[in-house]
């Protein structure tokens, strides 16, 4: 299945690339691709973070945001040849102190181990994740003794509903504990139309991890959490048509922040 969703997200990264110089324009300008509940969570790294590392990095123009928050060095490690090659081009275009990796998150080099001060990772990432045991195990080995580890996801209740004609929430025929999902083409709000057809695109498959499946995964490796919070914070778009005075009434996002196995919270 992860060799599934690579291939799914080379063809994605024909998107990205029509953002290249957006992407270029926002970072060269000390600009920031996260959502302000991310950039609270994660707070001013200057001074304090000298090698951020993201998981899941996609076209990289999240990565390079932590530069711009102050980290000295950032990392990112995605399974997508394409997405990488354009995160290496942002890099080259804004003169950032950037690494590329390219590997299966379940396969993050042993060479990172303990040296994050910051771990990131989310906005849709999570989901395709196979094996959340061993996610949660890369999480505490690549923390350093004082690192922390934050997490800004998509809320697995999300996929319960939708947003009917009237601008309302209705339940879907989603199972929360069903497991993943084979799908082809994407969500408009979240990859917008590709050049390949649906039906000629890769088979994806995507699961939606409850929150104990996922706290308990990084709890078991070891991860000091600090804190979980629930959002109603859009992650995606995905929902502009729900009415002002619903959207608050379902949590559409969640974050955790933690520390380092056997680092006592501050």
């Amino acid at each position: 299945m992860h060799a599934a969703n690579r291939q799914a997200w080379d063809e994605a990264a024909e998107r990205y690339e029509g953002w290249f110089a957006e992407a270029v324009a926002l970072i060269s300008s000390g600009g920031s691709n996260l959502f302000p509940v991310e950039e609270q969570l994660i707070g001013d790294l200057h001074g304090r973070c000298r090698r951020a590392i993201h998981l899941q990095c996609a076209g990289g123009r999240d990565t390079l945001s932590l530069w711009n928050l102050g980290a000295d060095e950032v990392i990112g490690l995605d399974f997508s040849p394409r997405m990488l090659d354009l995160a290496r081009r942002l890099t080259a275009a804004v003169g950032a102190p950037a690494t590329w990796i390219e590997a299966d998150v379940l396969e993050t080099p042993h060479a990172l181990d303990g040296t994050a001060d910051l771990l990131y990772t989310g906005r849709g990432s999570l989901m395709w994740v196979q094996d959340i045991d061993r996610w949660a195990a890369v999480i505490a080995r690549l923390l350093s003794p004082t690192g922390r580890f934050v997490l800004f996801e998509g809320h697995p209740a999300e996929w319960l509903f939708d947003v009917a004609e009237d601008g309302r929430w209705i339940a879907t025929d989603y199972d929360y504990f069903a497991g993943p999902e084979a799908s082809k083409g994407w969500e408009p709000g979240y990859i917008d139309h590709l050049s390949l057809a649906d039906d000629d695109q890769s088979t994806k498959f995507a699961r939606a991890w409850t929150l104990g499946e996922v706290v308990t995964a990084l709890l078991q490796a070891g991860v000091r959490l600090e804190r979980l919070t629930e959002h109603n914070v859009d992650w995606w778009s995905g929902h502009g048509d729900a009415l002002p005075e619903e959207r608050g009434r379902i949590p559409l996002s969640f974050s955790i922040v933690g520390r380092a196995p056997g680092r006592p919270a501050d």
